[in-house]
């Protein structure tokens, strides 16, 4: 999806209109500070000052990561992805504002079926009656992106249709191109927000949204999925029927099963909930450390139980992956951690993060040291990987080390999965089923087949990189001898500073003016040049008038500011 920069903001009616009802929501939920930090009303043209900025008391006793998620909430679909977005990002917010953003949910209305028969017929090139022997008109779900429907294909199979919103792209692609605009403010104008870099965000997410729309994507990490499973009858994939399958309509097997969080129904049907947590949780244990691809979503809602305790999997928009290195360090992380040697736990934590300014390594140590008293010396029972994670996580949030965002995907899905396993199995030990796993990873490590395929792969990097370096040396010379050799430095944390000066020498050149007509307008006066207004030149009174205006505009501006 291609964001185009938004300088021209506020000449079409849509971005006008949809600018003035964002703004509305940040002042209704007393983000009015930040509007006026950003300097928003420097920018567009749409009557700012018509819009209400009453606070409201009950809205303003609310947390402030509360009112972020209402008022996400509130500016519909793309925000409402955004925040589930950012509600993966420990290395941008805060572990209480995460928290906060995995209860968004989207609450929206279903669109009207013949807007999806029309969509499906567009995009499958046929009739429905010509598809489908049955079309069922009511939606079983209704998302911020898509609907889906379920129906029965001339083979009598029973499936399910995802279809795209109609005018979704264009709706995202206005919300997005506002969205960039707001970063690039952000950027400019709040302090410390350059680290993180909002534009880079808004574009990262820009791609994830142009993926999610793509519903062929979807399909292939269904099939990808039930080809690391193949076999494994624990497990179950529904088919994708690739031939009505487009980006914009998904066709699946319809999959008629329990909730795994539905504990009498799976009773009633004879299923063994205590098997079930065990098979969960070893099937997201494989998914992460035998095949580094995994559900990153795998909340009840998102996984069906089937007969003789058959786990199916949905919904596979939200996907992660974890490099082999990842894993290891991961479980260098966790081994150091059981051993309690803080040392080697923070070296491994360390590999898996990254910072713009190195952390106190001391310090660190010691709140994995912490860490390590207040957990690892429990019985096994009473662990909890979910808790574990997330002190973790606000260790790593207080040192200012970042962990990447897969590697969170990774932990919040165990955490998930952890906990449906103790609601099923109220003696269920996530710690003892992770174990053999984590033992394997290090055995592999150690296998002579593995050490001699890293061998060979390094000593083929070694050889290429001393293959290239005379040539690169090479080129060196020749920009140094031509002149051509430069060195560049960046400064950071210019900006506010800059734009400062900027605003100061605006207000001096504005107050030359003033003056300037002032003292103009005295010398029309005194020389008595004619026309008059009661014995007064009306040229140099309307010069005073006219320097009154200007002065009164800069006191205001002044005033706005909060300075004299």
């Amino acid at each position: 999806m291609i964001i185009r920069k938004i300088g021209i903001i506020g000449r079409t009616y849509r971005h006008a209109q949809r600018y003035r009802h964002i703004l509305s929501v940040l002042f209704k939920y007393g983000f009015g500070d930040m509007v006026d930090i950003l300097k928003v009303e420097q920018y567009l043209e749409i009557g700012l000052q018509m819009i209400s900025r009453k606070r409201r008391e009950k809205i303003e006793a609310l947390s402030r990561a509360k009112r972020v998620r209402m008022a996400l909430e509130e500016l519909g679909p793309t925000f409402v992805k955004l925040g589930q977005v950012l509600s993966t990002r420990p290395d941008i917010l805060p572990v209480e504002f995460m928290q906060e953003l995995e209860k968004l949910q989207d609450h929206v209305p279903s669109f009207d079926c013949a807007e999806a028969k029309r969509i499906i017929e567009s995009e499958l090139g046929a009739p429905i009656d010509e598809i489908f022997q049955t079309f069922d008109e009511s939606p079983l779900a209704s998302a911020s992106l898509g609907q889906v429907h379920r129906a029965r294909l001339a083979s009598e199979d029973e499936v399910v249709i995802k279809v795209q919103r109609p005018d979704i792209r264009k709706t995202i692609e206005v919300d997005m191109e506002i969205m960039l605009h707001l970063a690039t403010l952000m950027e400019r104008h709040l302090a410390g927000w350059q680290i993180h870099r909002p534009t880079r965000i808004v574009e990262e997410f820009s791609r994830t949204l142009e993926k999610e729309l793509d519903y062929t994507l979807e399909a292939s990490h269904m099939e990808r999925f039930a080809g690391q499973f193949a076999g494994d009858l624990t497990v179950y994939v529904p088919k994708v029927y690739r031939e009505m399958t487009t980006s914009r309509v998904l066709t699946m097997e319809y999959i008629d099963g329990v909730k795994d969080n539905n504990i009498q129904l799976m009773k009633d049907r004879g299923l063994d909930p205590r098997e079930i947590a065990r098979r969960g949780f070893d099937l997201i244990m494989k998914q992460i450390f035998v095949h580094g691809f995994f559900h990153a979503d795998p909340h009840p809602g998102n996984i069906f139980i089937l007969p003789d305790n058959v786990i199916c999997y949905l919904d596979f928009g939200m996907m992660g992956r974890i490099s082999r290195k990842n894993r290891e360090d991961f479980v260098d992380m966790v081994a150091a951690s059981a051993n309690k040697d803080e040392v080697k736990a923070v070296d491994a934590l360390l590999r898996l993060t990254e910072w713009e300014k190195e952390p106190d390594i001391a310090s660190l140590q010691r709140d994995m040291a912490e860490f390590m008293d207040q957990y690892l010396y429990r019985p096994l029972k009473e662990l909890e990987i979910g808790q574990m994670l997330q002190r973790l996580l606000e260790t790593a949030s207080r040192h200012r080390i970042r962990i990447y965002p897969d590697m969170f995907l990774m932990m919040k899905a165990l955490s998930t999965v952890e906990g449906v396993g103790r609601v099923l199995d109220s003696d269920f030990n996530s710690i003892e089923r992770a174990t053999p796993f984590i033992q394997q990873i290090k055995r592999n490590r150690l296998h002579p087949r593995r050490i001699a395929g890293d061998m060979a792969d390094y000593s083929i990097e070694i050889l290429q990189l001393l293959k290239e370096i005379p040539g690169e040396f090479r080129e060196i010379l020749k920009l140094a001898r031509r002149g051509k050799l430069k060195m560049e430095f960046e400064h950071q944390g210019l900006e506010p500073i800059l734009s400062s000066h900027d605003r100061i020498s605006n207000r001096i050149s504005f107050a030359i003016v003033l003056a300037a007509q002032i003292i103009g307008s005295s010398l029309i006066v005194l020389a008595d040049i004619p026309p008059k207004w009661h014995e007064i030149p009306i040229i140099g009174l309307s010069g005073f008038l006219v320097a009154g205006v200007m002065g009164f505009w800069l006191l205001v501006s002044i005033l706005r500011r909060g300075k004299m």
